[in-house]
């Protein structure tokens, strides 16, 4: 009985210990993604390898445009937002960032101006025809807004106060001639991560300019807590039609993006929100964090935005890395702590002499990483100006 029970007792530790012994070995420190004076070394590596991708575009870039034109864009406005606040962090590198920032926004500017915004849409979106004319989306003026806009939170410069000017007043139009203050991304889609980003520009604007979008800002919010509330988790849902009638609902890929962009412009309801999502879509194995795409019991849809789905563990890597950046910006060091072992255990990263990149995530979803460990001082820059 004893010779038999041994074994059976080795087995029962080494199944209990073995998961945390696991976390320990790939458990990074969280520490510098929290202090604004430092980069934490996997930032580093990224930003090498995310500047050589996106400002001298190779396989990386193209693989991405064909997969998604959305990726290529997004690709160099999360680079930008994150190159923005690796200026903050490491002054003595200001003008390096500031050079990778204008890289980015003159090339990005430069294919819109050739191709039309569609360029950076997919392919439903070049097809189909939008509801409001002239033809715009939110999610490309949005996007680049905040590109301008955090670089004038680093330097402020003359030239991108005029085009951020321009832009936001496009960009008010739009909202304000619906009774929903919604704009479009695709046609008759409209997605609240859009909305919160461009009020995030608006709201540095107002910071930068002594302008005041604060009626237009608070009008959307009013609508988003009346109308944009999935009823069964209490979480914004993340697409809906100009009529308000709503497509997809809560959605990780969605939801985390915009509490931290709320956090700019009303930070009790993005504490909220990012409460309710840790609620319905984070969950751990071990001490291994990851993030469902959508709540237990939705009948969410798997599309491109989304991603692959893990079955059995219920994780979502977009969703997950989203969720990487929501918790650094609410100081959520448990929940961070957690995905970043899951993160270094599970994607496996490749470092070479072009810096470091994950084997299984592509180049969009390095530079959501990115954004997630260097975010925090151009939010931090805007708040304390604001007030």
């Amino acid at each position: 009985m004893r010779r038999a029970l041994l074994p059976l007792c080795l087995l029962c530790a080494f199944t209990v210990l073995w998961p945390r012994v696991l976390r320990a070995w790939f458990q990074p420190d969280v520490a510098p993604v929290f202090d604004r004076n430092a980069l934490h070394p996997l930032a580093a590596g990224l930003a090498a390898h995310q500047v050589g991708v996106w400002t001298a575009p190779g396989d990386a870039a193209r693989d991405a445009r064909q997969s998604n034109p959305e990726w290529d864009f997004m690709g160099r406005t999360f680079l930008a937002w994150s190159a923005a606040n690796m200026a903050l962090r490491d002054p003595a590198r200001k003008a390096e960032h500031l050079e990778t920032i204008d890289r980015l926004i003159s090339r990005t500017l430069d294919l819109e101006a050739k191709h039309g915004f569609r360029h950076f849409l997919m392919r439903y979106g070049q097809a189909d025809t939008f509801v409001a004319q002239p033809a715009r989306s939110l999610f490309v003026d949005g996007e680049i807004a905040l590109m301008l806009a955090l670089r004038r939170v680093v330097e402020d410069r003359w030239t991108e106060r005029v085009l951020l000017q321009r832009r936001l007043g496009v960009m008010e139009a739009q909202l304000r001639a619906s009774p929903l203050i919604a704009a479009e991304s695709y046609p008759d889609e409209c997605w609240t991560f859009d909305h919160a980003n461009a009020m995030a520009a608006f709201r540095i604007a107002d910071v930068l300019d002594g302008s005041d979008h604060s009626e237009l800002i608070s009008a959307w919010l009013r609508v988003a807590r009346e109308r944009l509330i999935d009823p069964s988790t209490g979480l914004l849902v993340s697409s809906y039609r100009l009529d308000g009638t709503v497509k997809d609902g809560p959605e990780g890929s969605t939801i985390w993006l915009t509490a931290h962009a709320l956090d700019l412009i009303d930070p009790v309801f993005a504490a909220d929100q990012y409460a309710r999502a840790r609620l319905h879509l984070d969950h751990s194995i071990a001490g291994f964090w990851l993030a469902r795409e959508w709540p237990k019991g939705s009948d969410g849809r798997i599309d491109i935005d989304s991603g692959v789905q893990l079955p059995i563990v219920e994780a979502s890597p977009s969703s997950s890395a989203f969720a990487l950046m929501a918790a650094a910006n609410f100081g959520d060091r448990e929940a961070l702590s957690g995905l970043m072992a899951s993160l270094t255990f599970a994607a496996f990263p490749v470092e070479d002499s072009t810096g470091t990149h994950f084997a299984a995530s592509n180049a969009v979803g390095d530079s959501v990483i990115l954004y997630a460990l260097t975010l925090g001082p151009a939010w931090d820059r805007v708040k304390r100006s604001g007030r």
